[in-house]
């Protein structure tokens, strides 16, 4: 059956009964809709009766905020799927004017329309599928071309039971008192209220939140949304999405979810925002883990004359999978996590580089960890070129930066034997942006010159490499400059292919090369970008760590006190600045092995999108 873009689910079976049936049924909705979809949630309705259904007010109770958060936590195992459980038609019990008559707009307009609604006889009946359409039209802005399928989940037997189970969902909304309350109970609606987070990548925890505070206000919903001093304590900050992205996703959320209400979506600078100095707020929305920063608004505003907000404390949304090191619950930052390694955007083409290599610049801030990365690629068949050490021959008597060097700052910069002291050749330049700026204009084009000849005599080894092998038994090792790339052109290696295929014996190219041929160079630099060395590479690869764990390590490994390491890191580009030009992320921040494999998750990513890319001309 053909994919659509988005979607509209429309779910008519009373909730006690429905809870059981979801998760066969969004499985259901996933395989047909692969973007957005859309829930608008009609308990009761009859699409098989003669008369033409009408969208009809739904009671907010305790149960209906439950199934909202029980439906989100399934859409949890449908990743791909931005769910949106629609509010328009959930009131509160104080507030329930009549429905809008206007047709209410989403911002992907369905493409198709889907109900748990069944018939008798498992068909697709034409009068029903037509009613479902009409109500669909009715409601929202869907396609032109709108298509309709009912649902006929596979349930498996003996999955659902006989009588609607009379056990209550985990409670959404913790109760502020042990006083058992009935899920049947109204929830109380309120004129105006607040919520705040980060809203990294907007995820089902998050629509949870944002759900149950839409349900509460009535007329407008502040929206407090974190930004920089906030963000600083954050895990992978520098893979946080700005805050206008954060802003526009959010507000295209709520729009779409209840656009009855008026929203304020503000910065969030200090942990109190506006619920500590708002009077006309009423209620506050929090999680868990927020809900002490909740009491801690109440008391601000008690102190400045104000009246104490209502708290609602909203319980977290458990992640059922989660890895080594990630949090058990929903987060962006476990989200975070999962990027490192991952293309962040499209590699550059880079034609005028050596055909025969694709190249990487690994670069980050003193003390990431850089260094150990390289080797961990060194380890997996990478070539690497270390440009500290490409630099000490430059400065090495006789070397192509030495004359430059001593010309411009002195002879009083040399050791006796004639080499240059690096430490007082560093004391002129630090902190002097004019001689800085001399010394790396003579330096920074010469390491680019050596890597680069370094680049050429990767590729010159790699067209050489390999090896004899057959089954359990290798006949013969051939040195880096006798045989020539499985994958080569050249006439010898024409011949020895065609040679094992008559011995059955078969040609092993050499470790570090992409099943194009290509061989893969790391070029380490913690000056790639300030030196403008991207124009060298194919994909830049940054590894970050936070700032204070930097400090902890320049500090441990270079005797320096931390004013010093401080210093150090305040001369570089941030980890921000660099992760904004990178295309590879990864941390050194937990365990090595933790490490080890983020980058090789990078390796083996990079092999695919290698070995699938167009073949140069």
């Amino acid at each position: 059956m053909a994919v659509f873009r988005s979607g509209l689910l429309v779910l008519t079976t009373p909730l006690a009964s429905l809870v059981p049936r979801l998760a066969p049924i969004l499985t259901s909705a996933a395989r047909l809709v692969n973007h957005t979809l859309y829930v608008h949630l009609q308990p009761g309705m009859n699409l098989g009766g003669p008369a033409q259904p009408q969208s009809s007010p739904v009671q907010a109770t305790f149960e209906v905020i439950d199934f909202i958060t029980h439906l989100y936590a399934g859409a949890d195992l449908h990743r791909h799927l931005d769910v949106r459980i629609l509010l328009t038609n959930i009131r509160t019990k104080s507030f329930l004017p009549p429905l809008p008559s206007s047709v209410q707009n989403l911002a992907h307009p369905p493409e198709v329309v889907l109900t748990d609604f069944q018939t008798l006889d498992g068909s697709q009946y034409n009068p029903v599928k037509q009613q479902l359409e009409r109500y669909a039209t009715s409601c929202y802005s869907c396609c032109p071309q709108l298509s309709s399928v009912l649902l006929y989940p596979d349930y498996g037997p003996g999955m659902l039971p006989v009588q609607p189970l009379d056990v209550p969902l985990p409670s959404t909304i913790r109760p502020a008192s042990p006083v058992a309350r009935s899920a049947k109970q109204p929830v109380r609606g309120h004129q105006r209220g607040a919520v705040g987070g980060t809203f990294d990548r907007l995820h089902n925890a998050h629509k949870v939140l944002l759900s149950v505070a839409c349900i509460l206000a009535q007329e407008q919903l502040v929206v407090g949304v974190a930004d920089k001093d906030l963000l600083k304590s954050k895990l992978l900050p520098e893979l946080l999405q700005p805050y206008t992205e954060r802003v526009e996703h959010l507000s295209e959320f709520l729009v779409d979810i209840k656009p009855s209400l008026s929203f304020d979506l503000i910065p969030l600078l200090d942990p109190y925002g506006p619920a500590g100095s708002d009077p006309s707020l009423e209620f506050l929305v929090v999680s868990e883990e927020t809900y002490r920063g909740g009491m801690a608004v109440n008391r601000f505003r008690l102190e400045n004359g104000l009246e104490e907000l209502t708290l609602y404390q909203i319980q977290l949304l458990k992640d059922l999978n989660p890895k080594e090191n990630e949090e058990d619950k929903v987060s962006s930052s476990s989200f975070r996590q999962q990027m490192l390694g991952n293309l962040l955007r499209p590699p550059h083409k880079r034609p005028e580089l050596p055909p025969g290599c694709y190249v990487i610049g690994l670069t980050g801030i003193s003390g990431s960890g850089k260094s150990s990365v390289a080797q961990r690629l060194k380890g997996l068949g990478a070539y690497v070129i270390d440009s500290d050490q490409l630099g000490h021959r430059s400065y090495a008597p006789g070397g192509p930066a030495y004359q430059p060097v001593v010309e411009a700052f002195g002879t009083d910069i040399l050791h006796k034997d004639g080499t240059i002291n690096r430490k007082v050749l560093g004391s002129r330049v630090f902190g002097n942006k004019k001689q800085l700026k001399i010394l790396t204009d003579i330096v920074w084009p010469v390491i680019a010159k050596l890597a680069r000849e370094e680049v050429d005599q990767a590729v010159a080894e790699g067209e050489w490499a390999g090896r004899w092998e057959e089954p359990g038994e290798q006949l013969s090792r051939l040195s880096p400059r006798s045989c020539p790339h499985p994958k080569s052109d050249h006439p010898l290696s024409l011949g020895l292919r065609f040679l094992g295929s008559l011995t059955g014996s078969k040609w092993q190219g050499a470790a570090g090369f992409l099943p194009t041929g290509k061989r893969v160079c790391v070029i380490d630099a913690a000056v790639l970008l300030e030196a403008g060395w991207q124009n060298m590479v194919h994909e830049v690869w940054t590894v970050v760590i936070p700032e204070t764990e930097a400090v902890r390590r320049i500090v441990e490994r270079d005797g320096l006190s931390e004013a010093a390491a401080q210093s150090r890191l305040q001369s570089q580009m941030s980890g921000q600045q660099l992760v904004d030009q990178s295309h590879v992320v990864l941390s050194t921040l937990w365990e090595p092995h933790v490490t080890q494999r983020q980058v090789e998750k990078a390796w083996a990513l990079l092999q695919k999108r290698i070995s699938e890319a167009p073949s140069d001309p």
